[in-house]
């Protein structure tokens, strides 16, 4: 039998045990809660990071990324910064990032070009109106060139058509760059006439040199002959507002191994690397074209020929410099876009420079020369834009709607051969004009007085032919 004390002693070993376990249990317990607590403060602490880095890159996006990546829609210059924290770069939070701004990018892309076409199809109503109205305003000026005979008023009327002629081309330009179509359908002309056609659509004409190294009859098909010359006016009108105004503009026309090249050579400032590379993007005409992209105001002459040089399959490089220390343009025609006119049957203006090449031997007997044949005093002169041009006054290019062509009336002027006269001023040619018209009045008035009814029908015919040849020489306006 266990005696008292034992079993006493024994409960006494095993509650000191138990206390022990329960101790042990409580500092483990106490401990992994303090863990815990550290862990959670860990967490608590990367997640605000997270969150403050998380805000910061937001923030970062919208205040940095976007606009530029806004601005480099117009600036292509313009670098778009990365993500400002580089643990997100790669990561699921960085892609979302990314695909938001490739979203706000889409969408100001798609914007844009919904505002600019609304802006281009305004524009392209409102050039209609103000070309309707500039020709409405060149049939008046042409009807008072033929209407009135005093030489100062004669000469302020050639100088305001040729201004309104101007303006012409602007309202064009931005027409086509804009969308619309040329609006004016040519014949089949010499390649020549349509670059001299070009060349009398600016102020400084007098200031370009053409020198014509094609074949005798190179002429341009219907469809790329009012392209072409547009092409030429906007680069000559570069080359001559860049340029000093007492230098000039040299243009060399000549056959190339598949067509025909004009090329411009200024003495200009040129052109840095990135206006030459934006000039040469331009031109090409493979990029869209927005009315925001061409400053203010806005540069139209190298987004119209873009425009055409995509729509009549021509070629224009602006890329070189000129050995002049300017720019050198070239416009390339394709073989396909050149025809042949005989100069026989059509001869062509003779105010046109003459081709440096021979011409080749005909193939059969030639036949009569017709009345206004090659080399007359007074030839009819058709130029690019379907008109007849005729001899300046002052230096003022001019031109008259073409007439059907009328049985042939040998004359003695028809017969003169060609000959070279010094350019007239615009008082001497006007005072000219003058005297003719005075002239032809006092003979008339003389005839009259006379009452000789075989004198007057003699040479009232003559009178009347001279008159109306010089009237010829001094009606129409600015080319085309």
């Amino acid at each position: 039998m266990t005696e008292l004390p034992d079993l006493a002693a024994g409960a006494l070993a095993a509650g000191t045990l138990s206390a022990l376990a329960l101790g042990a249990g409580l500092w483990r317990s106490r401990r992994q809660r303090v863990l815990q607590r550290e862990e959670l403060a860990a967490l608590r602490a990367r997640l605000d990071g997270v969150q403050a880095a998380l805000a910061a890159e937001i923030e970062h996006l919208a205040g940095q990324r976007i606009p530029a990546a806004a601005r480099h829609l117009t600036h292509p210059r313009v670098t778009v910064p990365g993500p400002a924290q580089p643990q997100f770069i790669g990561s699921p939070l960085g892609i979302g990032l990314e695909s938001v701004l490739n979203s706000v990018r889409s969408e100001l892309t798609a914007q844009r070009t919904r505002i600019d076409a609304a802006a281009q199809a305004g524009m392209r109503g409102a050039t209609r109106e103000i070309q309707a109205a500039l020709y409405r305003l060149q049939d008046a000026l042409r009807s008072l060139q033929q209407r009135y005979d005093e030489p100062e008023l004669t000469q302020t009327l050639f100088a305001l058509d040729h201004e309104n002629e101007q303006s012409l081309r602007r309202a064009q330009v931005a027409a086509v760059v804009c969308g619309a179509w040329v609006g004016l359908a040519r014949e089949e002309s010499y390649l020549v006439e349509a670059v001299t056609g070009g060349q009398a659509r600016l102020a400084g004409y007098h200031r370009v040199r053409v020198h014509n190294h094609l074949e005798t009859g190179t002429a341009l098909v219907s469809h790329a002959v009012e392209p072409v010359a547009i092409i030429v006016a906007e680069l000559l009108d570069n080359a001559l507002r860049h340029s000093a105004p007492d230098t000039e503009v040299v243009v060399n026309l000549e056959h190339v191994h598949h067509g025909a090249c004009v090329t411009v050579d200024d003495a200009g400032v040129g052109m840095t690397q990135d206006e030459r590379d934006r000039a040469r993007r331009m031109v090409a005409g493979s990029d869209p074209i927005l009315l925001t992209d061409l400053g203010d105001p806005p540069r139209m002459g190298f987004a119209a020929i873009g425009r055409l040089t995509r729509q009549f399959d021509l070629n224009v490089d602006v890329s070189s410099p000129s050995p002049y220390g300017g720019v050198r343009a070239v416009l390339r025609i394709d073989s396909h876009l050149l025809s042949r006119i005989d100069p026989e049957l059509q001869p062509p203006a003779a105010g046109a420079p003459r081709s440096t090449r021979r011409a080749p031997a005909p193939t059969r007997t030639p036949a009569p020369a017709p009345a206004h044949s090659y080399g007359a005093e007074h030839p009819e002169q058709v130029d690019a834009s379907g008109h007849q041009a005729l001899p300046d006054v002052g230096g003022l290019p001019r031109r008259r709607r073409r007439t059907p062509a009328t049985a042939p009336v040998a004359t003695a002027t028809q017969a003169a051969p060609e000959r070279h006269q010094p350019e007239r001023s615009p008082e001497q040619a006007a005072a000219a004009l003058g005297a003719l018209q005075s002239g032809t009045a006092a003979a008339r008035a003389a005839n009259d007085d006379t009452g000789t009814a075989m004198a007057e029908r003699a040479t009232a015919p003559e009178t009347a032919t001279a008159h109306e040849t010089q009237q010829s020489d001094y009606e129409g306006g600015a080319a085309k």
